[in-house]
């Protein structure tokens, strides 16, 4: 091994101190490690290891804030502007990918990945990403541990990781409104390595401060300058355990005292506890806090946003009147602590806690010092949608983070079905599993989806920009308010199709990487645990889809009542202006070839929405004829109608702005094809989800028109098999950020599995720690890092003879082993069941961490 590279291997193996150790590992100690000597402009670090402390040279961002039109253009400008990167080529920002295995797979592709990349990023994405993965790459406190944390290690070293992203000061304050996508590209870099720290980082930095930033005025911007030097830490209280989607029955109140001028936070009982708070468990100092807002004399104004401080920066402990505690482990992401307001004999959360009135954030309503409320708006429902506008850019974001992890996990599979070799004609010759359609067909589609989704959630993103720049600039226009709706209703049905994409794609290449794919170095299992939750917070994803189909069907009403035209600022309804006549339409496809472009199946899918949109329309007010009334209504419209409408009307949207990306006229010619060829594919294959509701409807007849699409979508997928691997090198991380030896960029997969401690190593952490080293010692010894001096002992006192009865005792000590951990985690388990209620209330051990060294951001930025 390089000299070069030692810091990764003493970062991934620390060695185990013995059979008395009470901890199989720890984490480093980087601070006391480093000695930073900062003069001269420059940031020298003196390590005990070598590795490079200083990431590369920063990118300063354009300054200008991009539209989702520009997006469609920015690629093809920049990559113009660039000579072509081909292989061979020295460039820092795209260096040339290893060789190994894959690189056979690589020089089959039909276009130059990194023109691909370039078109699809653009140069100064690139730099920042590159950036970013790079001083991760070569801090050791970024370093993956050789196994499982316990909770409260992982959550210490989470915040650590999150202090020293403060310390790089990737993103500028002043990049987050001139640079947008970048916003999105950190968070999203973040997640490519932990999606704890990302959303950590997230919630904290974007969640909270937008939230001020959109929500209040003036005078809470004195909170912003606190959030990005860590002297606050924020989270977002929205959720309660008694209810999470129905925010409207949210039970905190917030009552005005008129002689204090001081606002009254109170959860009235158990069921009104703040609950899934991310940052609340263990770290956050102050919270966004959601309450209904009553004035003097009883009358309530409605959910509001209020500043809250939960707990002493200084101390970390809780303000007089707020219980918090740490909700526990969760499937994912346990590296975020979630806190609930449940205290052990269950007192509220908010107990009569008085803020000033100041920190009403009043951007859609206020109170005067005499206790008079006064708002702008005058509509119940727009003043309710103001209030939670934050709500759509969280979903927004988490569209985002599903499609990060469909890469992830189709950058793994891809890769490893590229060399994984079974079968073949003769039992001399096997190929690559990649070569089998059924393999093409199980994954191909979810590359195409990823690239699709990818560039939906950037363009809606921009299109979210535009929205609050508007809010932000006091734009009281029809077409603004418009707009929020339109972006509301794509953002509430852009969640759970991403979501489930990415679920569904996770598990596929889980399913389709055969035994390696449960594997947990390998990373799949990971990433479908991490990526659960997007399905559920910031909304239900089959009750969020309701908002859309609402939209939807407004649409129409007011059409057929008042005659107005069917039109968004946007335009993704347009249309259904034509919606009489699009119902008339019919599929015209004889062959595959005439389906190998996504204008047939985008003309299929306006047929689809009109029809489920009639079917829906008819079905609502078939229910309310019967007697029932809208609530009873709207719910018996939802399973087989609306929820395939809403849906329907998403993936439209997804297809069209696809296609109109990859058929704009600048896009380079040799890239033409390869993006083509996805845009079809992922438009046919999720076309094809809904094949029984095109024959239900008359837009298909007769079994050739089904035979069609299926066989264009296996053209499609031959036609790509090729091009797969240069596809996934566009939008895979670098090795070290994508951690899964099966998933590597050269396709060597033993050599990767040995550096991470071999394929049979013990991944769980757990107490007794030498216990479970003794096990892992046992069953590998030759894997643990463990003093040599042991087993070497051993070997040359009694030599064959002495391996041969150290071979016979390893099966008896190792089921002994496991037999007394066996009733030492049972025990385990069962007192920390009893005493569970004391530990969620304690601060977290490293919070002198938190108080008392604070980042100096921006102190390990390259200062060339």
């Amino acid at each position: 091994m390089s000299r070069g590279r030692a810091v990764n291997a003493c970062c991934v193996r620390w060695p185990v101190r013995g059979l008395a150790s009470r901890r199989a590992w720890r984490i480093p100690k980087v601070r006391p490690a480093l000695a930073r000597e900062r003069g001269g402009g420059t940031c020298k670090v003196r390590a005990r290891l070598p590795f490079t402390a200083c990431c590369t040279r920063a990118v300063v961002g354009d300054g200008v804030s991009r539209t989702r039109a520009d997006l469609v253009h920015v690629s093809v400008q920049v990559a113009g502007a660039m000579a072509p990167l081909g292989e061979g080529s020295d460039d820092p920002v795209l260096p040339d990918l290893p060789r190994g295995p894959l690189h056979a797979a690589r020089a089959r592709a039909s276009f130059p990945w990194k023109e691909l990349a370039l078109f699809w990023e653009g140069p100064d994405m690139l730099r920042f990403k590159k950036n970013i993965f790079s001083a991760l790459e070569n801090d050791p406190l970024f370093a993956h541990p050789p196994g499982s944390l316990s909770l409260e290690k992982y959550r210490e070293l989470n915040f650590l990781r999150c202090k020293r992203v403060f310390e790089y000061d990737f993103l500028r304050v002043e990049d987050l409104l001139g640079s947008p996508l970048r916003v999105l590209a950190l968070i999203q870099c973040l997640g490519m390595y932990d999606w704890s720290l990302a959303t950590k980082f997230f919630l904290h930095t974007l969640t909270f401060g937008s939230a001020i930033y959109s929500s209040g005025s003036e005078r809470h911007f004195k909170y912003l300058p606190k959030i990005f030097t860590m002297e606050i830490f924020g989270c977002f209280a929205l959720t309660e355990v008694s209810h999470g989607s129905n925010t409207k029955a949210m039970r905190t109140t917030a009552h005005y005292d008129p002689t204090t001028e001081e606002l009254i936070i109170h959860s009235p009982d158990f069921e009104a506890a703040k609950f899934w708070v991310g940052n609340l468990g263990k770290t956050a100092t102050h919270a966004v806090v959601f309450a209904q807002l009553y004035t003097p004399g009883g009358q309530c104004h409605g959910l509001h946003p209020f500043v809250v401080q939960i707990r002493d920066p200084k101390t970390l402990l809780p303000m007089p009147g707020v219980m918090v505690g740490d909700i526990g482990r969760k499937l994912g992401q346990n590296g975020l602590d979630n806190g609930s307001a449940v205290s052990p004999h269950r007192f509220a959360m908010f107990h009569k806690v008085r803020i000033p009135r100041q920190d009403l954030l009043n951007r859609s309503g206020d109170i005067t010092p005499e206790g008079t409320y006064v708002t702008h708006v005058k509509d119940a429902r727009q003043h309710f949608s103001e209030s939670l506008g934050s709500l759509s850019s969280g979903r927004v974001a988490i569209a985002g983070m599903s499609v990060v992890n469909l890469k992830l996990a189709v950058s793994i599979a891809l890769r490893f079905s590229a060399t994984r070799r079974q079968f073949g004609p003769t039992d001399e010759e096997e190929v690559p599993v990649l070569e089998y359609p059924m393999q093409q067909w199980r994954l191909l589609p979810y590359l195409a989806a990823a690239y699709a989704l990818d560039h939906f959630s950037k363009s809606l993103f921009l299109d979210l920009v535009e929205l609050q720049q508007g809010l932000l600039g006091k734009d009281r226009s029809a077409r603004q308010a418009e707009l929020g709706r339109e972006i509301h209703a794509l953002a509430s049905a852009g969640k759970p199709l991403a979501s489930w994409t990415a679920q569904r794609g996770i598990q596929e290449c889980r399913e389709a990487c055969g035994g390696h794919g449960y594997l947990a170095m390998n990373r799949l299992g990971d990433l479908r645990d991490d990526n659960d939750p997007n399905c559920t917070y910031e909304g239900d994803n089959s009750v969020l889809l309701q908002q859309t189909s609402n939209y939807l069907l407004g649409l129409l009403v007011r059409r057929d009542q008042g005659g107005a035209r069917i039109e968004s600022p946007l335009k993704t309804v347009d249309f259904l202006e034509a919606y009489p006549n699009l119902l008339g339409h019919r599929f015209e496809g004889s062959s595959p070839e005439d389906c190998l472009d996504s204008s047939v199946p985008l003309a299929a899918y306006e047929w689809l929405v009109c029809y489920l949109l009639r079917e829906s329309y008819q079905k609502l007010n078939q229910e309310k004829q019967s007697g029932s009334n809208d609530f009873e209504a709207r719910n018996n419209c939802q399973v087989y109608c609306c929820r395939p409408l809403a849906l329907a009307f998403l993936e439209l949207t997804v297809v069209r702005r696809f296609h109109e990306h990859v058929h704009q006229p600048d896009v380079p010619s040799p890239l033409r094809a390869v993006l083509g060829r996805l845009s079809a594919l992922y438009a046919l294959w999720s076309l094809n989800q809904h094949t029984a509701l095109l024959y239900r409807g008359g837009y298909f007849s007769g079994e050739q028109a089904g035979k069609t699409v299926e066989n264009a979508i296996l053209a499609l997928c031959a036609q790509l098999k090729d091009d797969a691997v240069a596809l996934v090198d566009v939008i895979a991380p670098p090795d070290s950020i994508l951690n899964s030896p099966i998933g590597r960029a050269d396709g060597e997969v033993k050599s990767r599995a040995s550096s991470r401690g071999g394929w049979g190593r013990c991944t769980q952490d757990r107490e007794p720690g030498a216990l479970w080293g003794l096990m892992a010692v046992v069953a590998e010894p030759e894997m643990m890092p463990w003093p040599g001096s042991l087993w070497s002992h051993v070997g040359s006192r009694e030599g064959v003879a002495g391996r041969l009865a150290l071979a016979r005792s390893k099966s008896f000590l190792l089921h002994t082993c496991v037999f007394c951990m066996y009733f030492l985690q049972l025990y385990k388990n069962l007192w920390s069941a009893v005493l569970q209620e004391s530990k969620v209330l304690e601060r977290a051990s490293w919070w002198s961490e938190f108080s008392a060294n604070k980042p100096v951001i921006g102190s390990l930025k390259s200062k060339l």
